[in-house]
């Protein structure tokens, strides 16, 4: 697979802009072969809403407008597309990623971690387990922005067999050190691809930061957006480095396996409810003045 990750300013609230921005920019990736072309959080919409009833104006189902624009697109183009929006599901709201082809809806995905930030503040939290589908012949994972900074979420992806995970994000200014540290580590400790792709501009107040991230199953960054410009990223991805956990050092001497070495065993914390309350949902907001 080649894939390009869309590094974009966005629009708030004027989803047709975003669209037909979106579409120059995967005509532009395919015309350089790109297979899967990934785009920011929220790409379709903007993030920093300041109320639930404003963004409802925005939200869409999945299917919907713009999983069916964007599958058009890949019917005349070929490829497929991965970004990020507000889906709508009765009298519920959330963060989504979609992923479409040239026959539709491939798969989506619900925000599971929200931040107490932007549009998340007024959103309901993912209600769906983390899973993995197929494109271009690599096995794909979807995240989203703060997801990242939960290893459990990469982790459980790579568990079921995802060779890719995509995080379509929205990190602004704070950010910094995880857009650095954090993509890297978690391809490295999951020996998979990790393609972090953020926006860029400013949007009522919040500086978004790009520095969007593609690492390969080692760490190792393959591209690194700057952190002010519009660009598209590119990386070849060999599914075999992927599917290859056990890294061989030292031949009968120093081996690693991230994956066959866990001790899950000692890890029954780790999925026992917390108790612990929310920022900013749980506790008086002049906690957080």
């Amino acid at each position: 697979m080649k894939l390009a990750g869309v590094q974009m300013d966005v629009a708030i609230g004027d989803p047709e802009r975003n669209r037909r921005r979106m579409a120059e920019r995967f005509v532009e990736a395919r015309e350089q072969g790109a297979d899967l072309v990934v785009f920011p959080e929220c790409a379709v919409t903007g993030y920093c809403f300041e109320s639930r009833d404003e963004v409802v104006a925005f939200a869409e189902p999945i299917p919907g407008t713009s999983t069916a624009f964007f599958s058009k697109l890949c019917a005349e183009r070929g490829g497929a597309i991965a970004f990020g929006m507000i889906e709508a599901e009765k009298n519920r709201l959330f963060n989504a990623a979609a992923l479409v082809g040239a026959n539709g809806l491939i798969a989506s995905y619900r925000k599971v971690h929200l931040p107490f930030l932007g549009v998340d503040r007024f959103l309901d939290f993912g209600d769906r387990p983390f899973a993995v589908c197929e494109t271009a012949g690599v096995r794909l994972g979807l995240n989203i922005c703060y997801d990242s900074g939960f290893p459990e979420s990469s982790r459980v992806l790579a568990l079921a067999g995802a060779e890719l995970v995509a995080l379509p994000t929205n990190w602004p200014s704070g950010a910094e050190i995880l857009a650095e540290h954090a993509i890297a580590t978690r391809a490295l400790e999951n020996a998979i691809y990790y393609a972090a792709v953020n926006r860029v501009g400013e949007e009522r107040g919040f500086r978004f930061i790009g520095r969007s991230r593609i690492c390969d199953p080692a760490g190792r960054a393959l591209a690194v957006g700057s952190a002010t410009d519009e660009e598209i990223l590119y990386a070849d991805i060999d599914v075999e480095l992927a599917r290859r956990k056990t890294i061989v050092r030292v031949p009968g001497k120093h081996l690693i396996d991230r994956l066959a070495d866990r001790r899950p065993e000692f890890y029954a914390t780790l999925a026992e409810p917390h108790g612990l309350p929310r920022p900013g949902r749980d506790l008086p907001a002049e906690r957080f003045k």
